[in-house]
Protein backbone atom coordinates (compact mmCIF):
# COMPACT_ATOMS: atom_id res chain seq x y z
CA UNK A 1 0.00 0.00 0.00
CA UNK A 2 1.06 3.62 -0.56
CA UNK A 3 -0.29 7.07 0.22
CA UNK A 4 -3.80 7.92 -0.93
CA UNK A 5 -4.15 9.70 -4.28
CA UNK A 6 -3.98 13.49 -4.46
CA UNK A 7 -6.91 15.87 -4.73
CA UNK A 8 -7.23 15.77 -8.52
CA UNK A 9 -7.55 11.98 -8.65
CA UNK A 10 -9.74 11.86 -5.55
CA UNK A 11 -12.21 14.28 -7.11
CA UNK A 12 -12.54 11.89 -10.06
CA UNK A 13 -12.93 8.89 -7.77
CA UNK A 14 -15.66 10.68 -5.82
CA UNK A 15 -17.80 10.20 -8.95
CA UNK A 16 -16.95 6.48 -8.99
CA UNK A 17 -17.01 5.47 -5.32
CA UNK A 18 -17.95 1.81 -5.71
CA UNK A 19 -15.06 1.16 -8.10
CA UNK A 20 -12.67 3.23 -6.00
CA UNK A 21 -13.50 1.08 -2.98
CA UNK A 22 -13.35 -2.34 -4.62
CA UNK A 23 -11.08 -2.09 -7.65
CA UNK A 24 -8.73 0.69 -6.55
CA UNK A 25 -8.72 -0.48 -2.93
CA UNK A 26 -9.30 2.88 -1.23
CA UNK A 27 -11.08 1.71 1.89
CA UNK A 28 -11.53 5.21 3.24
CA UNK A 29 -14.67 4.84 1.09
CA UNK A 30 -15.84 1.84 3.14
CA UNK A 31 -19.26 2.23 4.71
CA UNK A 32 -20.15 5.05 2.33
CA UNK A 33 -22.80 5.04 -0.38
CA UNK A 34 -22.19 7.52 -3.17
CA UNK A 35 -24.82 10.26 -3.32
CA UNK A 36 -26.29 9.73 -6.80
CA UNK A 37 -29.16 12.17 -6.34
CA UNK A 38 -29.22 14.99 -8.89
CA UNK A 39 -27.86 17.46 -6.35
CA UNK A 40 -25.21 15.00 -5.14
CA UNK A 41 -23.94 14.42 -8.68
CA UNK A 42 -23.95 18.16 -9.38
CA UNK A 43 -21.81 18.78 -6.30
CA UNK A 44 -19.32 16.07 -7.26
CA UNK A 45 -19.08 17.43 -10.80
CA UNK A 46 -18.34 20.89 -9.44
CA UNK A 47 -15.31 19.47 -7.60
CA UNK A 48 -14.02 17.60 -10.65
CA UNK A 49 -10.73 18.97 -11.95
CA UNK A 50 -9.73 20.67 -8.70
CA UNK A 51 -6.08 20.55 -7.78
CA UNK A 52 -2.98 20.59 -9.97
CA UNK A 53 -2.48 18.13 -12.79
CA UNK A 54 0.24 15.49 -12.31
CA UNK A 55 3.73 16.54 -13.37
CA UNK A 56 4.17 13.51 -15.59
CA UNK A 57 2.82 14.54 -19.04
CA UNK A 58 1.27 11.14 -19.74
CA UNK A 59 -0.47 11.06 -16.36
CA UNK A 60 -1.71 14.61 -16.93
CA UNK A 61 -3.20 13.61 -20.30
CA UNK A 62 -4.84 10.53 -18.76
CA UNK A 63 -6.37 12.68 -16.02
CA UNK A 64 -7.88 15.22 -18.39
CA UNK A 65 -9.32 12.55 -20.68
CA UNK A 66 -10.77 10.67 -17.70
CA UNK A 67 -12.41 13.85 -16.41
CA UNK A 68 -13.91 14.46 -19.84
CA UNK A 69 -15.38 10.96 -19.73
CA UNK A 70 -16.95 11.59 -16.33
CA UNK A 71 -18.50 14.84 -17.53
CA UNK A 72 -19.90 13.04 -20.57
CA UNK A 73 -21.47 10.38 -18.36
CA UNK A 74 -22.88 12.51 -15.58
CA UNK A 75 -23.28 16.06 -16.89
CA UNK A 76 -24.29 15.28 -20.47
CA UNK A 77 -25.85 11.80 -20.60
CA UNK A 78 -26.95 11.96 -16.93
CA UNK A 79 -26.60 8.21 -16.58
CA UNK A 80 -27.63 8.39 -12.92
CA UNK A 81 -31.13 9.25 -14.16
CA UNK A 82 -31.55 6.23 -16.49
CA UNK A 83 -29.36 3.42 -15.10
CA UNK A 84 -30.54 1.56 -11.95
CA UNK A 85 -27.38 -0.56 -12.02
CA UNK A 86 -25.32 2.50 -11.15
CA UNK A 87 -27.35 2.80 -7.95
CA UNK A 88 -27.13 -0.96 -7.33
CA UNK A 89 -23.36 -0.71 -7.58
CA UNK A 90 -23.32 2.09 -5.05
CA UNK A 91 -25.37 0.00 -2.59
CA UNK A 92 -23.71 -3.37 -3.25
CA UNK A 93 -22.31 -5.06 -0.13
CA UNK A 94 -20.30 -7.77 -1.90
CA UNK A 95 -17.21 -5.55 -1.80
CA UNK A 96 -16.83 -6.48 1.87
CA UNK A 97 -16.62 -10.21 1.19
CA UNK A 98 -12.98 -10.22 0.07
CA UNK A 99 -10.42 -10.60 2.84
CA UNK A 100 -8.64 -7.26 2.38
CA UNK A 101 -8.95 -6.41 6.09
CA UNK A 102 -9.83 -8.20 9.35
CA UNK A 103 -13.35 -9.63 9.39
CA UNK A 104 -14.52 -7.37 12.21
CA UNK A 105 -13.37 -4.23 10.40
CA UNK A 106 -15.21 -5.31 7.26
CA UNK A 107 -18.32 -6.22 9.28
CA UNK A 108 -18.50 -2.74 10.80
CA UNK A 109 -18.04 -1.12 7.38
CA UNK A 110 -20.80 -3.31 5.98
CA UNK A 111 -23.14 -2.25 8.78
CA UNK A 112 -22.47 1.44 8.11
CA UNK A 113 -23.06 0.86 4.42
CA UNK A 114 -26.29 -1.01 5.08
CA UNK A 115 -27.52 1.74 7.39
CA UNK A 116 -27.14 4.18 4.49
CA UNK A 117 -29.44 2.17 2.19
CA UNK A 118 -32.68 4.04 2.97
CA UNK A 119 -31.06 7.35 2.01
CA UNK A 120 -29.47 5.73 -1.05
CA UNK A 121 -32.87 4.51 -2.20
CA UNK A 122 -34.31 7.98 -1.63
CA UNK A 123 -31.59 9.27 -3.95
CA UNK A 124 -32.23 6.50 -6.50
CA UNK A 125 -35.99 7.12 -6.60
CA UNK A 126 -35.40 10.86 -6.96
CA UNK A 127 -32.81 10.45 -9.71
CA UNK A 128 -34.23 7.60 -11.80
CA UNK A 129 -36.85 9.47 -13.77
CA UNK A 130 -35.68 8.52 -17.28
CA UNK A 131 -35.42 4.73 -17.12
CA UNK A 132 -36.50 3.08 -20.39
CA UNK A 133 -38.52 -0.12 -20.01
CA UNK A 134 -35.77 -2.41 -21.43
CA UNK A 135 -33.19 -0.87 -19.09
CA UNK A 136 -35.51 -1.50 -16.15
CA UNK A 137 -36.06 -5.10 -17.25
CA UNK A 138 -32.32 -5.66 -17.54
CA UNK A 139 -31.68 -4.16 -14.10
CA UNK A 140 -34.40 -5.84 -12.05
CA UNK A 141 -32.55 -9.11 -11.24
CA UNK A 142 -29.67 -7.15 -9.74
CA UNK A 143 -31.97 -4.71 -7.92
CA UNK A 144 -33.85 -7.62 -6.36
CA UNK A 145 -30.55 -9.35 -5.65
CA UNK A 146 -29.54 -6.58 -3.26
CA UNK A 147 -31.82 -8.19 -0.65
CA UNK A 148 -30.03 -11.54 -0.67
CA UNK A 149 -28.38 -12.21 2.68
CA UNK A 150 -29.80 -9.02 4.24
CA UNK A 151 -32.00 -9.22 7.33
CA UNK A 152 -32.13 -5.58 8.45
CA UNK A 153 -35.82 -4.52 8.28
CA UNK A 154 -35.13 -0.90 7.29
CA UNK A 155 -32.70 -1.93 4.56
CA UNK A 156 -35.13 -4.54 3.20
CA UNK A 157 -37.95 -2.00 3.18
CA UNK A 158 -35.68 0.33 1.18
CA UNK A 159 -34.95 -2.41 -1.35
CA UNK A 160 -38.67 -3.05 -1.77
CA UNK A 161 -39.17 0.64 -2.60
CA UNK A 162 -36.29 0.46 -5.08
CA UNK A 163 -37.72 -2.68 -6.71
CA UNK A 164 -41.17 -1.10 -6.96
CA UNK A 165 -39.73 2.00 -8.62
CA UNK A 166 -37.85 -0.03 -11.23
CA UNK A 167 -40.85 -2.31 -11.78
CA UNK A 168 -42.92 0.79 -12.54
CA UNK A 169 -40.31 1.85 -15.09
CA UNK A 170 -40.41 -1.62 -16.66
CA UNK A 171 -44.18 -1.25 -16.98
CA UNK A 172 -44.46 2.42 -17.94
CA UNK A 173 -41.03 3.46 -19.23
CA UNK A 174 -40.14 4.48 -22.75
CA UNK A 175 -40.17 1.30 -24.88
CA UNK A 176 -36.98 2.23 -26.73
CA UNK A 177 -33.64 2.11 -24.90
CA UNK A 178 -31.98 4.33 -27.51
CA UNK A 179 -29.66 7.05 -26.19
CA UNK A 180 -29.50 8.71 -29.59
CA UNK A 181 -26.52 8.61 -31.92
CA UNK A 182 -24.75 11.72 -30.61
CA UNK A 183 -24.96 10.71 -26.94
CA UNK A 184 -23.98 7.13 -27.73
CA UNK A 185 -20.89 8.18 -29.70
CA UNK A 186 -19.90 10.69 -27.03
CA UNK A 187 -20.09 8.07 -24.28
CA UNK A 188 -18.14 5.57 -26.34
CA UNK A 189 -15.26 7.91 -27.08
CA UNK A 190 -15.19 10.13 -23.99
CA UNK A 191 -12.70 8.83 -21.48
CA UNK A 192 -10.74 7.20 -24.32
CA UNK A 193 -9.45 10.26 -26.14
CA UNK A 194 -11.17 9.16 -29.36
CA UNK A 195 -14.05 10.53 -31.41
CA UNK A 196 -16.00 7.73 -33.12
CA UNK A 197 -18.46 7.97 -35.98
CA UNK A 198 -21.23 5.55 -36.87
CA UNK A 199 -20.11 4.53 -40.33
CA UNK A 200 -16.64 3.68 -39.04
CA UNK A 201 -18.02 1.63 -36.14
CA UNK A 202 -20.32 -0.30 -38.46
CA UNK A 203 -17.47 -0.99 -40.87
CA UNK A 204 -15.21 -2.09 -38.01
CA UNK A 205 -17.87 -4.49 -36.69
CA UNK A 206 -18.53 -5.97 -40.12
CA UNK A 207 -14.83 -6.40 -40.92
CA UNK A 208 -14.08 -7.98 -37.53
CA UNK A 209 -17.08 -10.30 -37.79
CA UNK A 210 -15.85 -11.54 -41.18
CA UNK A 211 -12.32 -12.06 -39.85
CA UNK A 212 -13.54 -14.02 -36.85
CA UNK A 213 -15.87 -16.16 -38.95
CA UNK A 214 -12.89 -17.10 -41.11
CA UNK A 215 -10.90 -18.09 -37.98
CA UNK A 216 -13.87 -20.08 -36.72
CA UNK A 217 -14.44 -21.87 -40.02
CA UNK A 218 -10.77 -22.83 -40.27
CA UNK A 219 -10.71 -24.18 -36.71
CA UNK A 220 -13.96 -26.11 -37.26
CA UNK A 221 -12.50 -27.64 -40.41
CA UNK A 222 -9.45 -28.81 -38.45
CA UNK A 223 -11.66 -30.25 -35.73
CA UNK A 224 -14.29 -31.85 -37.99
CA UNK A 225 -13.19 -31.75 -41.64
CA UNK A 226 -16.01 -31.03 -44.05
CA UNK A 227 -18.53 -30.00 -41.37
CA UNK A 228 -20.02 -26.55 -40.83
CA UNK A 229 -19.73 -24.28 -37.81
CA UNK A 230 -23.53 -24.10 -37.55
CA UNK A 231 -23.62 -27.81 -36.65
CA UNK A 232 -20.29 -28.22 -34.82
CA UNK A 233 -20.46 -25.23 -32.47
CA UNK A 234 -23.88 -26.00 -30.91
CA UNK A 235 -22.77 -29.58 -30.31
CA UNK A 236 -19.60 -28.40 -28.59
CA UNK A 237 -21.56 -25.88 -26.53
CA UNK A 238 -23.76 -28.68 -25.22
CA UNK A 239 -20.67 -30.28 -23.67
CA UNK A 240 -20.68 -28.38 -20.40
CA UNK A 241 -20.70 -29.12 -16.67
CA UNK A 242 -24.20 -30.11 -15.59
CA UNK A 243 -24.09 -28.06 -12.38
CA UNK A 244 -22.65 -24.70 -11.46
CA UNK A 245 -20.39 -26.46 -8.94
CA UNK A 246 -18.97 -28.32 -11.91
CA UNK A 247 -18.26 -24.98 -13.61
CA UNK A 248 -16.43 -23.80 -10.48
CA UNK A 249 -14.32 -26.95 -10.37
CA UNK A 250 -13.36 -26.83 -14.03
CA UNK A 251 -12.62 -23.09 -13.93
CA UNK A 252 -10.39 -23.63 -10.88
CA UNK A 253 -8.42 -26.30 -12.71
CA UNK A 254 -8.04 -24.04 -15.73
CA UNK A 255 -6.43 -21.26 -13.67
CA UNK A 256 -3.29 -23.33 -13.21
CA UNK A 257 -3.19 -24.34 -16.86
CA UNK A 258 -3.55 -20.84 -18.33
CA UNK A 259 -1.07 -19.43 -15.81
CA UNK A 260 1.52 -22.08 -16.64
CA UNK A 261 1.21 -21.27 -20.34
CA UNK A 262 1.83 -17.55 -19.74
CA UNK A 263 4.91 -18.46 -17.73
CA UNK A 264 6.23 -20.96 -20.30
CA UNK A 265 5.87 -18.48 -23.18
CA UNK A 266 7.14 -15.52 -21.13
CA UNK A 267 4.09 -13.48 -22.07
CA UNK A 268 3.87 -11.37 -18.89
CA UNK A 269 5.55 -11.02 -15.52
CA UNK A 270 4.70 -13.53 -12.82
CA UNK A 271 1.37 -12.35 -11.31
CA UNK A 272 1.72 -14.09 -7.94
CA UNK A 273 -1.11 -13.93 -5.44
CA UNK A 274 -4.14 -16.17 -5.16
CA UNK A 275 -7.29 -16.33 -7.28
CA UNK A 276 -10.39 -18.21 -6.15
CA UNK A 277 -13.53 -19.20 -8.05
CA UNK A 278 -17.06 -18.84 -6.72
CA UNK A 279 -20.63 -17.70 -7.39
CA UNK A 280 -21.18 -14.06 -8.22
CA UNK A 281 -23.22 -12.10 -5.68
CA UNK A 282 -26.89 -11.86 -6.65
CA UNK A 283 -26.51 -8.09 -7.01
CA UNK A 284 -24.11 -8.72 -9.91
CA UNK A 285 -26.39 -10.92 -11.99
CA UNK A 286 -26.03 -8.67 -15.05
CA UNK A 287 -23.07 -10.49 -16.66
CA UNK A 288 -21.92 -14.12 -16.78
CA UNK A 289 -18.41 -13.96 -15.33
CA UNK A 290 -16.30 -11.23 -13.73
CA UNK A 291 -13.16 -10.56 -11.70
CA UNK A 292 -12.87 -8.84 -8.33
CA UNK A 293 -9.11 -8.38 -7.92
CA UNK A 294 -6.87 -7.60 -4.98
CA UNK A 295 -6.66 -3.86 -5.53
CA UNK A 296 -3.60 -1.59 -5.69
CA UNK A 297 -4.11 0.39 -2.48
CA UNK A 298 -5.03 -2.47 -0.16
CA UNK A 299 -3.16 -5.26 1.59
CA UNK A 300 -2.79 -8.33 -0.58
CA UNK A 301 -5.70 -10.76 -0.40
CA UNK A 302 -7.29 -13.43 -2.61
CA UNK A 303 -9.01 -12.21 -5.76
CA UNK A 304 -12.29 -13.73 -6.92
CA UNK A 305 -13.19 -15.07 -10.34
CA UNK A 306 -16.97 -14.84 -10.12
CA UNK A 307 -19.31 -16.99 -12.20
CA UNK A 308 -22.99 -16.07 -12.38
CA UNK A 309 -25.06 -19.23 -11.82
CA UNK A 310 -28.41 -19.88 -13.47
CA UNK A 311 -31.45 -19.19 -11.31
CA UNK A 312 -32.63 -22.49 -9.80
CA UNK A 313 -36.20 -21.40 -10.50
CA UNK A 314 -35.62 -21.38 -14.26
CA UNK A 315 -36.86 -24.34 -16.32
CA UNK A 316 -34.26 -27.04 -16.91
CA UNK A 317 -33.87 -26.11 -20.58
CA UNK A 318 -33.10 -22.47 -19.71
CA UNK A 319 -30.59 -23.50 -17.04
CA UNK A 320 -28.85 -25.65 -19.64
CA UNK A 321 -28.79 -22.76 -22.13
CA UNK A 322 -27.13 -20.61 -19.50
CA UNK A 323 -24.57 -23.27 -18.56
CA UNK A 324 -23.72 -23.70 -22.24
CA UNK A 325 -21.95 -20.34 -21.96
CA UNK A 326 -19.42 -22.22 -19.79
CA UNK A 327 -18.95 -25.13 -22.17
CA UNK A 328 -15.66 -27.01 -22.20
CA UNK A 329 -14.95 -25.26 -25.49
CA UNK A 330 -15.59 -21.71 -24.27
CA UNK A 331 -14.55 -21.86 -20.59
CA UNK A 332 -10.79 -21.90 -21.34
CA UNK A 333 -11.02 -18.59 -23.25
CA UNK A 334 -13.25 -17.12 -20.53
CA UNK A 335 -10.63 -18.07 -17.94
CA UNK A 336 -7.80 -16.57 -20.01
CA UNK A 337 -9.89 -13.38 -20.15
CA UNK A 338 -10.83 -13.24 -16.47
CA UNK A 339 -7.64 -14.58 -14.91
CA UNK A 340 -4.27 -14.89 -16.68
CA UNK A 341 -3.07 -13.00 -18.60
CA UNK A 342 -6.39 -11.13 -18.40
CA UNK A 343 -8.03 -9.22 -15.58
CA UNK A 344 -6.43 -10.98 -12.63
CA UNK A 345 -2.89 -10.58 -14.01
CA UNK A 346 -3.66 -6.98 -14.95
CA UNK A 347 -4.80 -6.27 -11.40
CA UNK A 348 -1.58 -7.79 -10.07
CA UNK A 349 0.45 -5.54 -12.39
CA UNK A 350 -1.38 -2.47 -11.07
CA UNK A 351 -0.21 -3.31 -7.56
CA UNK A 352 3.40 -2.83 -8.69
CA UNK A 353 2.85 0.71 -10.01
CA UNK A 354 3.48 3.89 -8.02
CA UNK A 355 1.60 6.54 -10.04
CA UNK A 356 -1.74 7.53 -8.49
CA UNK A 357 -3.20 8.08 -11.94
CA UNK A 358 -2.09 4.73 -13.35
CA UNK A 359 -3.28 2.81 -10.30
CA UNK A 360 -6.63 4.59 -10.06
CA UNK A 361 -8.12 5.95 -13.29
CA UNK A 362 -9.69 3.36 -15.55
CA UNK A 363 -10.24 3.17 -19.27
CA UNK A 364 -12.89 0.45 -19.75
CA UNK A 365 -11.76 -0.03 -23.35
CA UNK A 366 -8.22 -0.80 -22.21
CA UNK A 367 -9.21 -3.00 -19.27
CA UNK A 368 -11.63 -5.10 -21.31
CA UNK A 369 -9.62 -4.78 -24.52
CA UNK A 370 -6.53 -6.22 -22.83
CA UNK A 371 -8.44 -9.22 -21.48
CA UNK A 372 -10.07 -9.75 -24.88
CA UNK A 373 -6.75 -9.39 -26.74
CA UNK A 374 -5.04 -12.12 -24.72
CA UNK A 375 -7.76 -14.65 -25.62
CA UNK A 376 -6.64 -14.52 -29.26
CA UNK A 377 -2.98 -14.27 -28.23
CA UNK A 378 -3.33 -17.75 -26.70
CA UNK A 379 -4.69 -19.12 -29.96
CA UNK A 380 -1.80 -17.49 -31.86
CA UNK A 381 0.69 -19.02 -29.45
CA UNK A 382 -0.74 -22.53 -29.79
CA UNK A 383 -2.36 -23.01 -26.39
CA UNK A 384 -3.20 -26.66 -25.74
CA UNK A 385 -0.94 -27.72 -28.55
CA UNK A 386 -3.04 -25.86 -31.07
CA UNK A 387 -6.19 -27.84 -30.18
CA UNK A 388 -8.80 -26.40 -32.58
CA UNK A 389 -11.40 -26.47 -29.82
CA UNK A 390 -9.60 -23.62 -28.07
CA UNK A 391 -9.59 -21.58 -31.29
CA UNK A 392 -13.28 -22.42 -31.75
CA UNK A 393 -14.11 -21.27 -28.23
CA UNK A 394 -11.98 -18.14 -28.61
CA UNK A 395 -13.69 -17.26 -31.89
CA UNK A 396 -17.15 -17.85 -30.44
CA UNK A 397 -16.34 -15.60 -27.47
CA UNK A 398 -14.96 -12.96 -29.85
CA UNK A 399 -18.08 -13.17 -32.03
CA UNK A 400 -20.10 -12.51 -28.88
CA UNK A 401 -18.06 -9.34 -28.24
CA UNK A 402 -18.30 -8.03 -31.80
CA UNK A 403 -22.04 -8.76 -31.81
CA UNK A 404 -22.23 -6.57 -28.71
CA UNK A 405 -20.68 -3.75 -30.72
CA UNK A 406 -23.12 -4.28 -33.58
CA UNK A 407 -26.12 -4.43 -31.25
CA UNK A 408 -25.08 -1.47 -29.12
CA UNK A 409 -24.91 0.67 -32.26
CA UNK A 410 -28.31 -0.66 -33.34
CA UNK A 411 -30.06 -0.32 -29.98
CA UNK A 412 -28.76 3.15 -29.14
CA UNK A 413 -29.35 4.69 -32.54
CA UNK A 414 -32.88 3.28 -32.52
CA UNK A 415 -32.21 1.05 -35.52
CA UNK A 416 -32.65 -2.17 -33.54
CA UNK A 417 -35.03 -3.31 -30.79
CA UNK A 418 -33.92 -5.46 -27.88
CA UNK A 419 -35.78 -8.38 -29.46
CA UNK A 420 -33.92 -7.88 -32.74
CA UNK A 421 -30.65 -7.67 -30.85
CA UNK A 422 -31.42 -10.96 -29.08
CA UNK A 423 -32.01 -12.55 -32.49
CA UNK A 424 -28.59 -11.27 -33.63
CA UNK A 425 -26.94 -12.90 -30.62
CA UNK A 426 -28.63 -16.17 -31.58
CA UNK A 427 -27.68 -15.98 -35.26
CA UNK A 428 -24.18 -14.48 -34.98
CA UNK A 429 -22.89 -15.50 -31.53
CA UNK A 430 -24.36 -18.99 -31.01
CA UNK A 431 -26.34 -18.00 -27.91
CA UNK A 432 -29.81 -19.34 -27.21
CA UNK A 433 -32.91 -18.24 -25.34
CA UNK A 434 -32.35 -16.52 -22.03
CA UNK A 435 -28.60 -16.12 -22.62
CA UNK A 436 -29.20 -14.27 -25.92
CA UNK A 437 -31.88 -12.05 -24.43
CA UNK A 438 -29.68 -11.36 -21.42
CA UNK A 439 -26.91 -10.07 -23.68
CA UNK A 440 -29.34 -7.85 -25.57
CA UNK A 441 -30.76 -6.44 -22.34
CA UNK A 442 -27.26 -5.84 -21.01
CA UNK A 443 -26.61 -3.73 -24.11
CA UNK A 444 -29.68 -1.64 -23.34
CA UNK A 445 -28.10 -0.65 -20.02
CA UNK A 446 -24.38 -0.84 -20.80
CA UNK A 447 -24.34 1.10 -24.05
CA UNK A 448 -20.55 1.03 -24.34
CA UNK A 449 -20.01 -2.72 -24.03
CA UNK A 450 -18.68 -2.72 -27.60
CA UNK A 451 -15.49 -1.30 -26.09
CA UNK A 452 -14.11 -4.83 -25.68
CA UNK A 453 -13.61 -5.01 -29.44
CA UNK A 454 -12.39 -1.45 -29.86
CA UNK A 455 -9.80 -1.88 -27.12
CA UNK A 456 -8.59 -5.22 -28.48
CA UNK A 457 -8.21 -3.86 -32.00
CA UNK A 458 -6.26 -0.81 -30.83
CA UNK A 459 -3.90 -2.97 -28.77
CA UNK A 460 -3.37 -5.22 -31.81
CA UNK A 461 -2.71 -2.16 -34.00
CA UNK A 462 -0.12 -0.79 -31.58
CA UNK A 463 1.49 -4.24 -31.36
CA UNK A 464 1.88 -4.21 -35.15
CA UNK A 465 3.59 -0.81 -34.92
CA UNK A 466 5.90 -2.13 -32.21
CA UNK A 467 6.81 -5.21 -34.25
CA UNK A 468 7.71 -3.04 -37.23
CA UNK A 469 9.56 -0.40 -35.26
CA UNK A 470 11.40 -2.55 -32.76
CA UNK A 471 12.44 -5.19 -35.27
CA UNK A 472 14.57 -7.91 -33.68
CA UNK A 473 14.08 -6.20 -30.32
CA UNK A 474 10.37 -7.01 -30.30
CA UNK A 475 9.08 -9.68 -27.92
CA UNK A 476 5.59 -10.20 -26.57
CA UNK A 477 6.95 -9.75 -23.06
CA UNK A 478 8.53 -6.38 -23.91
CA UNK A 479 5.33 -5.15 -25.54
CA UNK A 480 3.06 -6.38 -22.77
CA UNK A 481 5.29 -4.93 -20.06
CA UNK A 482 5.17 -1.56 -21.83
CA UNK A 483 1.37 -1.69 -21.99
CA UNK A 484 0.77 -2.75 -18.40
CA UNK A 485 3.21 -0.16 -17.09
CA UNK A 486 0.69 2.45 -18.28
CA UNK A 487 -1.97 1.20 -15.84
CA UNK A 488 -5.45 1.44 -17.37
CA UNK A 489 -4.90 4.21 -19.96
CA UNK A 490 -7.29 5.67 -22.52
CA UNK A 491 -6.76 3.73 -25.72
CA UNK A 492 -6.37 6.97 -27.66
CA UNK A 493 -3.03 7.46 -25.88
CA UNK A 494 -1.62 3.97 -26.40
CA UNK A 495 0.23 4.34 -29.66
CA UNK A 496 2.35 7.37 -28.77
CA UNK A 497 2.94 6.12 -25.22
CA UNK A 498 4.25 2.73 -26.38
CA UNK A 499 5.91 3.36 -29.73
CA UNK A 500 6.35 7.15 -29.76
CA UNK A 501 7.01 8.67 -33.16
CA UNK A 502 6.29 5.33 -34.86
CA UNK A 503 2.62 6.13 -34.28
CA UNK A 504 2.73 9.22 -36.47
Amino acid sequence: MTHAPGARVRAALDLDVARAREYVGLHTYDGRVQDLSPSGVTAALAALGTGPLPRDPFDAAVTEIHEDGLRARFAEAEVHRRDPLLHVGAMDLACYDREYAPAEERRRARERHLAAWPAAVDHAVEALDRVPAPVAAASLPAVRGLAEGVDDPKALAAVRRFVAHVEAAERDGEPSAALGADTFLRLLGAGEGIAYELAGLTETAERETARLRAILDEAVDRYAPGEKAAEVVPALMRDHPVTVDGVFAEASALIGEVSDFARERNLIGEPGGLCRVGPAPASRAFAQAMMSWSAPYEADAPSWYYVVPPDPAWPAEERAEWLAVFSRTSLPAITVHEVTPGHYAHGRALRALTSDVRRSLESPAFVEGWAHYVEELYAEEGFRGGDPRYAIGMAVEALLRVTRLTCSVGIHTGAMTVEEAAARFESDAFLRGRAARGEALRGAVESTYGRYVLGKLEIARVRSLARSGWGAGYTHRRFHDALLALGMPPIGLLARAVVGDLAA
